[in-house]
């Protein structure tokens, strides 16, 4: 008996372990690659030529998006398929790719040079699925892949910090700002995919609790995805509507904190940023503790409309003069992220283990990104073609309003969906099983 309970408390010890250990490399891994990705926002661009009549910064915006977008798609196959070996020297060569494309940016003369920002996005947009390859599975992933979904926050605010002060302190030009920026993050994000490797695989308690995550076939993501289809739809169109304006804020704070009147203060980034990540970390990190998969998902979504609700009544109260643009901004990144975060860590994580269908997450997650990004490409583009003269400020506030609303709605048709799924499904389980054991009963007593 007391040889049973040390096992038990080794291997609780051993889980802890390995949760810290992979929460603090995956965070840093992403935040690390951020750097190859958001600096060239920080750049004002002014004196650049227009591109076919757009402003050539929102030109770059939409050719990086562009490429990220591609990258989903492509992720769809590649990522759902992908296996255990040789995944950190696929993450260098994907980064090394991105950071050339960023010198060859620095080299070619505007507004030739614009390709090359499409050439950084996509091999960038492969890497979250990846790293995420390494955590998904597990009793601990409510946790960890909250650690690596914040590293979006925190590494977007800080890695803007950085670019800012090279660009004020040391007059680094918007043209040479993004590989400069990159190069100061090479060696850690080296170090990081060493440790990276090192994250052991699942435990059977992990695969006893979250089923196991195979590599999947063409046929099984087709059959996978028509056995929930109108949830998942449901679920895609509401993350493409948080793609959008999540990306908004994350292409456009620079401009939108100089509308607000706080131009040329690197702190502003890091400013709001840094408490929202520790909110949302302990927020949906504190999924952990509940171990019902059935329940964790219908928490999840309560907290999509937690989120909804935060990032409307803000904007609503900006807008009429009732909040401050400091706590406005801060609160309304609150709002989108605590509704963002849950589906890259929880909500794709827990219906797999609720429902015990075999598959990934990866798999979900870039199918939801590749509309995500797609909706993305394509109100920017309408915004700098339809109406450039208003502040991003202003679409952004007037925005996440009315989303707000479609938001809510939306949350509350999937949430209704999975819980009459999850009934069906149960009540076919418990006939099967009671034909199964009247079969039984009856060869027994033949």
């Amino acid at each position: 008996m007391q040889a049973i309970l040390l096992k038990k408390h080794r291997q609780k010890y051993h889980d802890t372990y390995v949760a810290v250990f992979a929460s603090l490399i995956t965070f840093a891994t992403y935040a690390s690659v951020y750097a190859f990705r958001k600096p060239f926002t920080v750049g004002s661009f002014s004196k650049a030529p227009l591109i076919f009549g757009l402003a050539y910064k929102d030109a770059l915006v939409i050719s990086q998006v562009f490429g990220y977008m591609l990258s989903k798609f492509f992720g769809i196959k590649f990522i759902a398929e992908l296996k255990n070996i040789g995944r950190g020297k696929i993450i260098i060569l994907l980064v090394g790719i991105s950071w050339a494309s960023l010198l060859l940016f620095a080299l070619v003369s505007a507004p030739y040079n614009i390709i090359f920002l499409l050439i950084n996005g996509f091999p960038l947009g492969i890497i979250w699925g990846i790293v995420f390859s390494y955590v998904e599975g597990r009793k601990a992933t409510d946790f960890i892949g909250a650690s690596l979904a914040v590293s979006f926050i925190f590494s977007s605010g800080f890695v803007k910090s950085v670019a800012e002060y090279l660009k004020v302190n040391f007059n680094v030009t918007d043209w040479w700002l993004p590989f400069l920026t990159g190069l100061l993050f090479i060696l850690p994000l080296l170090f990081f995919v060493y440790l990276l490797e090192k994250i052991p695989l699942p435990s059977q308690s992990d695969i006893e609790h979250r089923v196991v995550r195979l590599p999947m076939s063409k046929a099984e993501r087709k059959n996978f995805f028509s056995q929930f289809s109108y949830g998942l739809v449901v679920l895609i169109i509401l993350y493409v509507f948080l793609t959008v304006f999540r990306d908004i804020r994350d292409n456009f704070a620079a401009d939108i904190w100089r509308e607000l009147g706080f131009g040329n203060q690197p702190s502003v980034f890091s400013a709001t940023e840094i408490p929202i990540t520790i909110i949302v970390l302990i927020l949906i990190g504190s999924m952990i503790l509940i171990r019902n998969n059935r329940k964790a998902l219908v928490i999840t979504h309560i907290m999509i409309v937690a989120g909804f609700l935060l990032s409307g009544i803000s904007s609503w109260m900006f807008i009429n003069h009732h909040l401050s643009p400091f706590m406005w901004m801060t609160l309304v990144g609150l709002g989108l992220y605590i509704g963002y975060i849950p589906f890259n860590c929880i909500i794709f994580e827990r219906l797999i283990a609720t429902f015990k269908k075999g598959g990934n997450v990866g798999f979900l997650m870039y199918v939801a990104d590749s509309f995500g990004y797609m909706g993305s490409v394509i109100v920017i583009i309408s915004k700098s073609a339809f109406t450039n003269k208003l502040p991003w400020a202003t679409v952004y506030s007037n925005g996440v309003m009315y989303l707000s609303v479609i938001g809510v709605i939306g949350t509350f048709m999937a949430l209704r969906y999975f819980n009459k799924k999850y009934k069906d499904d149960f009540v076919k389980t418990e006939v099967i099983n009671s034909e199964n054991l009247d079969l039984k009963k009856s060869v027994l007593i033949y």
